[in-house]
């Protein structure tokens, strides 16, 4: 049985590329539900401006849905709320040096 923890973890995956830091750590993802089968992902961008919304869409899907229990994972972008370094974990303020 798939659950919200696992998934959470599983998504520690999602890299950006500039960073070098997970989705996860850096506050991105803002949400996970679970309708089973189904996985709801709710994610962000630092700015709207930033054009990799749809690879992180992919990896996500990709990520979460070769987890057993999945059918089906429908990642969501919003910018509300936007995104704000306060999201950040302590591990990611300090690998940033914040």
């Amino acid at each position: 049985m798939v659950t919200e923890e696992k998934i959470w973890e599983a998504l520690q995956a999602v890299i950006d590329p500039e960073l070098g830091l997970s989705f996860v750590e850096l506050g991105l993802v803002y949400e996970v539900n679970i309708e089973e089968p189904d996985v709801h992902v709710v994610f962000t961008l630092t700015t709207p401006a930033c054009g990799i919304g749809p690879a992180v869409a992919e990896e996500i899907d990709e990520i979460v849905g070769s987890m057993d229990g999945v059918r089906s994972v429908f990642p969501r972008m919003t910018f509300e709320p936007a995104w704000t370094s306060e999201k950040m974990s302590e591990d990611a303020k300090f690998a940033l040096g914040m």
